[in-house]
């Protein structure tokens, strides 16, 4: 019982001494503890204010401003797609002022596939490597988009890749055989037999109630041809 009751003093003992030595700190410390804590909530309230204020209000702007462009791209106006029409901005300018937004993102991927349509090559480039999205179809298509523009500018091997990323990125029966039939004879230009034959094999082997499941033997082997 005297037992029992020393280590009750004790422990009694010990939480004081640590309560003490905590007090002692945070008198010590006061400054840059209330620093630290006025900093947090800074931090988190001009969070919530770019939330609120500013990147709500910008996406909003940004949607607004996307309207009229899509319109000129819907209708293949591209110059005015891109640079806009004097009045309303056009992908580019979009682009440029609201590309943190979801809104903006998607001005990079229009703005990506109205340059490579209206031939500027390298710009589509550019503009599509901003652009990114969890949509299955879009981003296999803005892949293969880089892959035609690599196409254009005579770059097979790096055009191949692009297209077989496609293929792979977020595999489905709609794009996926159709850019892998691309990479297939991006390879085959190249000279890079082996790699053509397997973006062909795998059109065969996941794809083959697909259109191109269905002419994908010939080319198959013609490329064994030049590997055999």
């Amino acid at each position: 019982m005297a037992k029992h009751k020393n280590e009750e003093e004790e422990l009694f003992v010990d939480v004081e001494e640590v309560y003490g030595k905590t007090e002692t700190f945070i008198e010590e410390n006061k400054k840059p503890i209330i620093s630290v804590i006025v900093g947090i909530v800074v931090v988190i309230a001009g969070y919530f204010a770019y939330a609120n204020f500013v990147a709500a209000p910008n996406e909003q702007q940004a949607k607004e401003m996307m309207f009229m462009a899509e319109q000129y791209f819907a209708q293949d106006s591209l110059n005015k797609a891109i640079y806009g029409d004097g009045v309303n901005l056009g992908f580019l300018e979009i682009q440029d002022r609201f590309g943190s937004t979801k809104a903006g993102n998607l001005a990079s991927y229009y703005l990506g596939i109205s340059f490579l349509r209206s031939g500027q090559f390298e710009a589509a480039i550019d503009a599509l490597e901003d652009f990114s999205s969890d949509d299955v179809l879009i981003s296999s298509i803005a892949l293969g988009a880089q892959g035609d523009a690599y196409m254009e500018l005579g770059d097979k091997s790096k055009a191949a890749s692009f297209y077989s990323k496609a293929a792979k990125e977020n595999a489905n029966e709609f794009t996926s055989p159709i850019y892998f039939m691309k990479a297939g004879m991006a390879y085959e230009a190249a000279g890079e037999y082996k790699d053509a034959l397997e973006a062909f094999k795998a059109i065969k082997k996941d794809y083959s109630a697909t259109a191109e499941g269905s002419e994908v033997e010939k080319y198959i082997a013609r490329v064994e041809t030049f590997i055999n």
